[in-house]
């Protein structure tokens, strides 16, 4: 919820020197890339979704634009969400008929959101994006 709120902010202003020097230093270790990786890929392994919303966030400080950022999201989930799929279709927790109902609005809506994507303003699609954020977890505490 706190990087939805973050997401929601304006630009932050140029002046806080030492939490930028901080970030780009951490940013730049292959440990934080690892760290990131494996934890964008457990969130989206144990609650199917997720890691989307973790991933963004990582991008955008390790340096990429709004748009660059959610577009790489989108590359890092498909083998991430792959592996994990197939795991799931293996173990028979989840079975293709249960899934064809979803498929073709799902794979129709990300086509359409990813003509999407480079349409919007990059401030609009961070805004958006922390609002989802912050709506997805107050459901999730209040559920």
């Amino acid at each position: 919820m706190c990087a939805g709120v973050n997401m929601t902010k304006k630009d932050k202003q140029a002046g806080d020197l030492f939490y930028r020097a901080f970030w780009i230093k951490l940013v730049k270790s292959k440990t934080f890339t690892a760290v990131s990786g494996l934890a964008v890929g457990i969130i989206n392994g144990l609650l199917g979704a997720g890691g989307g919303m973790l991933a963004v966030p990582i991008l955008k400080k390790i340096g990429l634009d709004q748009r660059k950022a959610h577009a790489n999201s989108i590359v890092v989930i498909l083998p991430i969400s792959a592996v994990s799929a197939a795991l799931y279709l293996l173990t028979g927790r989840v079975t293709l008929t249960s899934t064809w109902s979803y498929m073709p609005a799902g794979i129709l809506g990300a086509f359409l959101g990813a003509k999407l994507l480079h349409r919007l303003p990059a401030k609009l699609l961070r805004r958006i994006f922390g609002v989802f954020m912050l709506w997805a977890g107050v459901r999730l505490l209040w559920k």
